[in-house]
């Protein structure tokens, strides 16, 4: 694996992580065309491990009020607390995804799926904005609103449709505002990205590897750390401004340009 390799994979990670555009999918797109070989688990786990730290770096300061004394004062403040919330909508993804994996590696990353999946969701996200555009008021995050949404990143298994797209659009749907809709997905990606490092380490654990290019996990971490905050900085204020079209029609036109390439 060459260094420019790992530096395209950090930016692409980095980019595509926290933005409606399923990063999953960029990467397995970028390796079929580029013909590279596989960047290996290693690789994998630094890039994942930079962008987990960039989310956790820019929301540093929530992230401490949440470990207040106060939200620990009984079970119940505990579980309607925002870490108490983030950890419910966590379940489901971690039990799906444990479960079906493997099934989802074999059968499911495939350019026509990855294009369908890329146009559908993108339309779905845009009619979740129309939604909210139309709303006189929005709704605080809830236990509910939050398992919801929880629930809607099984669907983020499939390649194509994007973790922080599908919880976005439920988001929306389910009346957040934009702002709150783009925090708790930035916040949700933090035990989910956290639990897949975790696994992908175990999984090296088991391997034993011996050859490691220190220079490319280097690289991996930082460039897709930068990256990645820089994104999240950007993205709030974008779409608090702009709105969601722009990220649709680059779904939809991602799709198209896959499907006539078949």
């Amino acid at each position: 694996m060459e260094t420019i390799q790992t530096i395209i994979l950090a930016i692409i990670q980095g980019l595509t992580e926290f933005l409606p555009i399923s990063s999953s999918a960029h990467l397995i797109l970028i390796s079929q065309m580029s013909g590279w070989s596989d960047q290996g688990l290693l690789v994998d786990v630094a890039l994942h491990f930079g962008t987990l730290l960039a989310v956790i770096y820019y929301f540093r300061s929530e992230i401490v009020q949440m470990f207040e004394p106060h939200h620990f004062s009984s079970t119940q403040t505990l579980l309607h607390s925002p870490i108490g919330i983030i950890t419910i909508a966590t379940v489901p993804i971690v039990i799906v995804g444990g479960l079906f994996n493997e099934f989802i590696e074999q059968n499911l990353r495939s350019p026509s799926i990855i294009a369908v999946a890329s146009i559908f969701f993108g339309i779905l996200l845009y009619f979740a904005d129309l939604k909210h555009a139309k709303k006189d008021e929005v709704l605080q995050l809830t236990l509910l609103i939050g398992l919801l949404i929880g629930l809607s990143q099984i669907l983020a298994l499939i390649p194509g449709t994007s973790r922080s797209g599908i919880t976005i659009t439920m988001g929306l749907f389910l009346g957040l505002s934009r702002v709150e809709a783009l925090k708790f997905s930035f916040m949700l990606a933090i035990p989910v990205i956290a639990a897949a490092t975790i696994l992908q380490s175990i999984e090296l654990f088991v391997i034993q590897l011996t050859d490691i290019n220190y220079l490319h996990l280097f690289l991996g971490v930082f460039i897709s750390f930068i990256i990645a905050f820089l994104t999240i900085r950007w993205f709030i204020e974008f779409v608090n401004r702009i709105g969601m079209l722009p990220f649709v029609i680059y779904r939809i036109f991602l799709g198209l340009i896959i499907l006539l390439t078949l």
